[in-house]
């Protein structure tokens, strides 16, 4: 994938590997090896932090450790976002001043539900730590959103799951993405965004098992995008439910949706300033997808 263009640069590191995770839930030694394939492919340059938990920094490690080739290195490093909580600081900071020349663990990503707990994590990690804090989307996360903008923490927004009832109503979805631009606050996805665009899909790794309406990557990406460049959330809100990747158009220094338009310098800025990136249990899936739509 070119760097170049708006499509290059909405897709730039915008997919965090969490293989761990389900539906994949993959074993660590499995997890690591397709991240350090990864990394290596064609499509390396949308790949972006791999995704662990805390308790699992040992284990991770080890496998590092037990890797042929693609291993990091402090000239070529690997990025980590890790699920904690506040009381995992200390084992952050000792797993940092230990691996930290070639696995940068920087990102933590974290729940909360109160101002109290947002408070308690701004304080346990400090500054030299980005903390995404994955807020609930009902009631309205206003107040929740505010007092991240206030400690300059981010946001990370629950997009799907493995049962039907993980995918939250577009109508939250979108007023989470609105509060979030216009506090000024970064965000993060995850779960679900195995896709670009909105459709119905499996839920699990069994191709026989429950399904239900997704949605995609770009539709979720594309809308935070429209809405930082200022467009009004009316006009946005049928993009979260648009299927027809025919309404999507490329042009040299635009991406387009219908009849709304998004200049490649405009895309920088979002993805600088405001779209972050999300996890995916599988990084092959979305790269396929997007090449079968003729964008990468």
């Amino acid at each position: 994938m070119s760097s170049a263009g708006p499509v290059g640069t909405l897709l730039a590191r915008l997919i965090d590997y969490a293989g761990l995770f389900p539906p994949a839930a993959l074993p660590m030694r499995d997890a690591v090896a397709r991240y350090a394939d990864h990394r290596r492919s064609a499509a390396h340059g949308m790949l972006g932090r791999f995704v662990l938990p805390a308790a699992r920094l040992a284990e991770f490690t080890a496998e590092v450790d037990r890797l042929p080739f693609g291993a990091p290195t402090p000239a070529d490093p690997w990025a980590l976002a890790v699920l904690a909580a506040a009381t995992d600081a200390p084992r952050l900071q000792t797993f940092s001043e230990t691996y930290g020349a070639c696995l940068v663990a920087d990102v933590v990503e974290a729940k909360a539900e109160d101002v109290p707990t947002i408070e308690a994590l701004a304080a346990a990690f400090g500054p030299s730590v980005t903390v995404y804090v994955e807020l609930p989307l009902r009631p309205d996360p206003t107040p929740l959103v505010t007092a991240l903008a206030r400690l300059g923490l981010r946001a990370k927004v629950r997009t799907g799951g493995v049962t039907p009832d993980a995918i939250p109503a577009s109508g939250d979805l979108l007023r989470f993405l609105e509060v979030c631009v216009y506090a000024a606050v970064p965000f993060k996805a995850t779960a679900g965004l195995h896709h670009p665009l909105r459709g119905e899909h499996p839920l699990t790794a069994d191709a026989a098992g429950p399904r239900a309406m997704m949605f995609g990557f770009l539709n979720v990406f594309l809308a935070a995008g429209f809405l930082h460049a200022g467009i009004d959330a009316a006009q946005v809100a049928p993009l979260l439910d648009e299927r027809d990747a025919t309404a999507i158009i490329v042009g040299p220094d635009t991406l387009r949706w219908r009849d709304l338009a998004l200049s490649t310098r405009e895309l920088a800025a979002f993805r600088r300033t405001c779209g972050a990136s999300f996890g995916s249990c599988s990084f092959d899936e979305p790269v396929h997808d997007l090449a079968a739509l003729h964008l990468t």
